[in-house]
């Protein structure tokens, strides 16, 4: 019995022993788990700040971006209307220009047969009593003294007045046709009846305008006489053949320009008000 008594006492010896142990790492065990829950639970909070962080700084940048689209976007369609007005006003300029365009062609057009219509009419006279070319959107009649005048004077010949009779009849076809008459000389000073080349110069000028005018019926209005004297030569006065290219008298044919000033006066006007 003794023995039977000390060995239960042994085994609840060892039991206890055993439960003890179990229950001291249990408790080693709940420690570390509450300590790993304490971390996590920091760890989890500060993904949480991070998070509302991140957030607020995601609207913020939204806020940002929207604001941006939307100045964008103003912006584009201010650029749009701009572009609409530029491409309105070269569409309008284009319209301008092409009007203007028309206007030159049709003087041009004008010109050209003014030309023609004169060459025509002068053809039995020799290059070196007259020549007919076109300057500056001009016709020119350029008349040699030798077939008008006599040296010194500012009678007309009969030849001259040929040539007249034949110009006029051109000039009464087309009467929107300006006229401008020019009398050179050359620089030999004048001796005689007139007192200078500018008299004689101008003289010869206006009895071509008489002719026009008086025999031939020209209107009057459409013509304007003037005397250059030696001062707008076409040949040098140093030889010969150069003095009797200067002395002519040139009869300059211009279209009526009214219908191209009225156009640019007006899109000056246009223009001034859209200032």
């Amino acid at each position: 019995m003794k023995y039977i008594f000390l060995l239960c006492i042994g085994v609840l010896s060892l039991s206890a022993c055993v439960s003890s142990r179990k229950y001291v790492n249990s408790r080693l065990e709940v420690s570390d788990l509450r300590q790993d829950s304490t971390r996590l639970a920091r760890l989890l909070q500060n993904y949480q700040d991070t998070a509302r962080i991140l957030h607020s700084q995601v609207d913020d940048l939204t806020g940002k971006l929207n604001k941006l689209i939307a100045a964008a976007k103003t912006q584009i369609a201010s650029q749009k209307s701009e572009l609409n007005s530029s491409k309105q006003q070269i569409a309008e300029q284009q319209q301008k220009l092409a009007a203007l365009q028309a206007i030159l062609d049709k003087q041009r057009e004008v010109t050209e047969r003014l030309r023609r219509s004169i060459s025509d009419a002068l053809m039995k006279f020799n290059s070196d009593e007259l020549t007919v070319f076109e300057k500056n959107g001009k016709v020119y009649v350029s008349m040699q003294e030798k077939l008008l005048f006599k040296s010194g004077s500012a009678v007309v010949d009969p030849k001259g007045k040929e040539a007249l009779s034949q110009v006029a009849t051109v000039l009464n076809a087309n009467p929107n046709i300006r006229i401008d008459i020019e009398g050179h000389t050359d620089s030999i000073p004048i001796r005689g009846r007139y007192e200078d080349n500018w008299a004689l110069s101008l003289a010869r000028a206006a009895s071509i305008v008489r002719i026009l005018t008086s025999d031939y019926q020209v209107d009057p209005t459409r013509v304007i006489a003037s005397g250059h004297s030696k001062y707008d030569p076409v040949a040098s006065n140093s030889t010969e053949e150069g003095r009797a290219h200067n002395r002519r008298t040139d009869i300059i044919l211009a279209p009526n320009l009214d219908e191209l000033y009225q156009l640019i006066n007006s899109q000056a006007t246009a223009a001034s008000d859209s200032l």
